[in-house]
């Protein structure tokens, strides 16, 4: 319970105190992902929006557009600009915001998993926290001899689980 209250807690009270760095990074990584993406979604967001718009003094997308404006911009050079052109600049500032869209909504999914993924380990961790793995239990396998019918007899292999208190 204490994992579902603070990420890596559950680890500290099972004394796995090497794993804490691992949830934290996670945590960081995931974090990280999730505020690229939306910064970058929302720049390309409000960049496609003036791209589409008539007021001339909306204008930001000509910085993530290098080439002249004189030959996609219809508002600011309605003379020399080229449809085709335009409508080139304006699929590629929508395919920027539906690809930084998808990748800041995988981020959020990640931070969720990677919050019950760090509360799983500190349960099973702590389930199996008095669980006596020790040389007591022993399998093995052997060679015998197997009776076949008729009198004969053959190879074969037998396993025994051998349990020593």
């Amino acid at each position: 319970m204490l994992a579902v209250a603070l990420p890596g807690a559950g680890q500290i009270y099972n004394r796995k105190f090497w794993k804490i760095p691992i949830v934290y990074a996670g945590f960081g990584a995931l974090f990280y992902s999730a505020g690229f993406n939306s910064r970058n979604y929302l720049t390309y967001m409000q960049a496609y929006q003036d791209f589409t718009d008539v007021i001339p003094e909306t204008d930001s997308y000509r910085i993530l557009i290098p080439d002249d404006p004189a030959t996609y911009d219809p508002v600011l050079h309605p003379d020399t600009y080229d449809p085709s052109s335009a409508q080139y600049y304006e699929e590629g500032l929508l395919r920027m915001v539906d690809y930084y869209k998808r990748y800041r909504d995988l981020s959020y999914i990640g931070i969720a998993a990677w919050y019950l993924l760090s509360i799983l380990d500190a349960n099973v961790d702590a389930s199996l926290f008095d669980f006596d793995v020790s040389d007591n239990l022993d399998i093995s396998f052997a060679p015998t001899f197997i009776p076949l019918p008729g009198g004969y007899s053959g190879a074969g292999l037998s396993a025994s689980i051998k349990l020593t208190f």
